[in-house]
């Protein structure tokens, strides 16, 4: 192995996640095989005799978090259950330029195929994860959790997350209907903040379900709204750190209730901490997995 590699990415007080979800990677591996038209690669028919076997590693080429070994594998054995990937590291490992992750043997055919694929996902996830680490260590010694949003790429969403536990954050709710989140559009259309909580509340008694609600505001007085119906959560979006401060002190004069609060709306890395500090729970941050820029990889033949 090249260079130096670090023990695992510690991940705060989550429990390092097995792997995505295995239909999930399943799913998104035939699609993406598909789209490539995996069947049909010309290039490599035509050039490379049908015979020949080999090995290729997977190299990184900057420094970052790996995510998303066990998708790049089962591109590998989807595409030509005769190929085998030794990892040399897990997810969650930080690589620097020259570290050998994984060997990857058989037919020349197939790693030439799926090469592209399989880097596609391996890069994307490990770009989560390392952006994820990132704005966690932004934030470490507060009381500020690190959680991603659903701005994810369509089909992927399962293996976008599981990146961003991989690089130390915590997931937000997973698809529409695992928790009840009023943004403004909702808001608006309901009539306000307190008419949308008061018909969500009616319509959650109706069909017998208790789920959380969070309410996306954008004004003090809104907020104090949220908090006098005692919702669960409350999304401070886009508001001044000032504000948030305001917001947060308010919250814990209240002994009634503690809502979890979570700021959210262009924060950055440089923003995150003085955040943070203000005292907020969570700080959810869309970027994560909608704009991490991809790790360097190569898979070089040997």
């Amino acid at each position: 192995m090249h260079g130096r590699v670090e023990t695992p990415f510690p991940i705060g007080s989550q429990e390092r996640p097995d792997g995505p979800n295995a239909d999930a990677v399943e799913r998104a591996v035939r699609a993406a095989l598909d789209e490539d038209c995996a069947a049909d690669d010309v290039t490599t028919r035509w050039s490379i005799d049908p015979d020949a076997r080999g090995r290729a590693e997977l190299v990184a080429k900057a420094e970052g978090i790996i995510a998303g070994l066990e998708v790049a594998r089962a591109t590998f054995q989807i595409g030509d259950p005769g190929v085998r990937m030794l990892a040399h590291l897990r997810d969650g490992t930080r690589v620097r330029p020259g570290d050998v992750i994984a060997e990857v043997s058989g037919s020349l055919r197939s790693l030439l195929t799926m090469e592209r694929t399989a880097l596609n996902f391996l890069q994307r996830l490990s770009g989560i994860a390392t952006l994820t680490a990132r704005y966690c260590q932004a934030v470490a010694g507060t009381q500020a959790k690190i959680y991603d949003t659903r701005k994810t790429a369509p089909g992927l969403r399962a293996l976008d997350k599981y990146a961003v536990l991989v690089g130390g954050g915590h997931n937000h709710r997973m698809h529409l209907g695992a928790m009840v989140l009023l943004k403004e559009n909702h808001i608006a259309a309901a009539g306000g903040v307190e008419a949308a909580v008061r018909r969500v509340r009616a319509n959650m008694r109706k069909e017998n379900r208790e789920l959380k609600i969070d309410v996306e505001v954008e004004t003090l007085d809104q907020f104090r709204t949220a908090l006098g119906l005692r919702v669960d959560w409350i999304m401070l979006d886009n508001m001044d750190p000032d504000d948030i401060d305001r917001a947060t002190r308010e919250a814990a004069r209240d002994e009634g209730w503690k809502p979890t609060i979570e700021a959210s709306g262009n924060v950055t890395i440089d923003t995150a901490r003085r955040i943070a500090a203000a005292g907020v729970d969570v700080i959810s941050v869309g970027g994560l997995t909608h704009s991490a820029p991809a790790l360097d990889l190569s898979l070089l033949v040997r």
